[in-house]
């Protein structure tokens, strides 16, 4: 079985930088880290690949220094990994990252599973796992806590819902974004961080996939980000010693004043 995980690096701080001309983030000078969410994916590949066989491959989109990241994948029983780095890549939005993602997938060649994290911590859109489907045209499921199953040419899994969960059966080739609840992480051996560092790190930019730069970074994202901002976090405290049959009449003067303001 080849499975096929993307990770991403993101900044490891709530203090982020703006770019003020493009409104993108500013990586430089900050600690990076793996996307937390995409750890389970990352452990649920190798989890795969322990109880079928096969292998796995990480595939991240970003900077020279997402190198790192992926050797981490390394340390934990991925097998392959794949850096797309260019500069035309940068400034991408969902659509432009699940298109050069898709395009890196089809370079591979022969797959069977996709594996991303339910979301990034610096997005949080959750959008890149359907579009990365949808460029492939695979089945694709989010939001999964289980996988049951996997058969020749189909998988079965549970889906987290609002109200408990699905089970459901797709066909491979597919994408599963899964969320925590599916495993716990493995923490790395001293011999997968060995290996990690020995282990071929392959790097594509956008003229190795065939990609017009009209297609991606910030030129083929039609997402406009009009401002971005870190929220002020105010607490205000107000103290009133009124008789018990006047508190419950200002909770309830209060709590429809908070109703009111939030139409």
């Amino acid at each position: 079985m080849n499975i096929i995980v993307c990770v991403k690096q993101v900044p490891n701080t709530t203090e982020i930088k703006i770019d003020p001309v493009t409104n993108t983030l500013i990586r430089e000078g900050v600690e990076s880290i793996l996307n937390p969410f995409d750890a389970y994916a990352v452990e649920e590949a190798v989890r795969m690949k322990e109880r079928y066989g096969g292998k796995v491959t990480a595939i991240c989109m970003g900077p020279n220094q997402a190198e790192e990241t992926l050797r981490e994948t390394v340390a934990v029983g991925v097998d392959d990994i794949i850096l797309l780095s260019d500069r035309r890549f940068a400034g991408a939005d969902t659509l432009a990252t699940s298109l050069t993602l898709a395009t890196a997938i089809k370079k591979i060649g022969d797959y069977d599973l996709i594996f991303t994290g339910q979301q990034a911590i610096d997005g949080d859109t959750g959008q890149v796992g359907p579009g990365i489907a949808s460029h492939l045209d695979n089945c694709q499921c989010c939001f999964v806590r289980k996988i049951e199953e996997i058969n020749e040419d189909t998988i079965t899994l549970q889906r987290l819902m609002e109200d408990g969960s699905d089970r459901l059966k797709l066909k491979l080739p597919a994408v599963v974004t899964v969320v925590k609840e599916i495993n716990t992480p493995r923490l790395p051996s001293l011999r997968g961080k060995r290996n990690a560092r020995s282990v071929e790190l392959k790097v594509w930019n956008a003229d190795d996939l065939g990609l017009d730069e009209k297609e991606i970074g910030l030129n083929g994202s039609p997402t406009q980000v009009i401002k971005i901002f870190t929220p002020r976090h105010e607490k205000k405290t107000e103290k009133y010693v009124v008789s018990p049959e006047e508190a419950a009449d200002l909770i309830v003067k209060k709590l429809d004043e908070i109703t009111r303001g939030a139409k």
